[in-house]
């Protein structure tokens, strides 16, 4: 268990919390709290949210990856494993000499 998860389950397991967080419960709060992310954005210039709200960011973004780290977690899944299995899937999906310096999506390349 990586040191990050240990910390997240030990503040869960102190509470007795571990009970309110299932499966669907947890998808949906890394939902909002990547809604509140975003918010932090809205309507302004990336550069300035940057500069003015470094420590929101930082708590809205600690948010979604606590939740995400729990739901993996529950679904007994290794975090570094389905990282690099993505990683993979995206490498054949953008090839470098397609998508290099590109943002199209891979079925427009």
């Amino acid at each position: 268990m990586s040191s990050s998860l240990a910390i997240v389950n030990k503040f869960r397991d102190d509470r007795n919390w571990r009970q309110f967080h299932d499966e669907k419960d947890l998808a949906i709060s890394i939902s909002i709290e990547a809604a509140e992310l975003l918010e932090l954005f809205q309507w302004k210039n990336s550069d300035e949210v940057i500069k003015n709200n470094k420590e929101r960011l930082e708590e809205e973004l600690a948010d979604v990856l606590i939740y995400s780290l729990m739901l993996a977690d529950n679904l007994d899944f290794d975090v570094a494993n389905i990282i690099q299995k993505k990683i993979t899937k995206n490498t054949i999906k953008y090839p470098i000499e397609k998508s290099k310096g590109k943002n199209d999506k891979y079925t427009d390349l």
